[in-house]
Parts: structure tokens; sequence; C-alpha cells
């Protein structure tokens, strides 16, 4: 069964386009591993400053995979460097996982 990984992630006024602009940078680096199925970076369009990361996978097993890859640790090389050296641009960050439970897929175009 699919689950999703959702990384709620707060980060300081003025630094959200850091971080768009990193993940677009990537993007694309986590599309062949195994049991990936979908990745999307959401803004938020009201006054929050927590940025969401939600990525699908086939199952934990595969996501937990991703985790402890060589792939997953070069995409977070980093983390422990000021922010204007490669560092995070957030002041913290939650993961928070959810399976899907019911679906509707529109109508469409």
């Amino acid at each position: 069964m699919t689950v999703i990984k959702i990384n709620a992630i707060t980060v300081p006024e003025n630094s959200g386009d850091e971080l768009a602009t990193r993940f677009a940078a990537r993007a694309g680096a986590v599309d062949d591993q195994e049991g990936f199925e979908g990745f999307e970076l959401l803004r938020p369009t009201d006054d929050r400053n927590v940025w969401l990361v939600v990525t699908r996978w086939r199952d934990e097993e595969a996501f937990q995979a991703w985790v402890s890859s060589q792939a997953f640790s070069q995409g977070h090389r980093g983390a422990n460097a000021p922010a204007g050296h490669g560092g995070p641009v957030s002041v913290s960050s939650e993961l928070w996982s959810y399976e899907p439970t019911v679906r509707s897929a529109g109508k469409p175009a």
C-alpha cells in the first residue's frame, strides 16, 4: 500500500525562495529510487512559514531503503553547515507519515 511522507519544513521569513531553488536543483534525483511514486514541494499561500515536501512511496520499506541510501546522504550533505554555505535554510522540520484512505481522481479536463 502506498505511504505518503510529508516533511513539514519551517523556514525563516524570506528563505522560502532559497528552499525552492535547492529543491529545483535536485529535481528528479529520487525518481529512480525503487518504490518511489512521486514528489511535490508545496509553498504556503497564506502567512505560514511552513513548506511541505510531499513524497509518495510504494510502501514503508521503499521509503526506509531510500533514507538509508547513499543518494539520500548525498542529497542531505551540508545539513550541519551554515545556510550561506550550503547548510539548511530551515529552522526546524517534522516528518509526518500517512496512508491514503479515500481517493478521488476527479474528472479529466
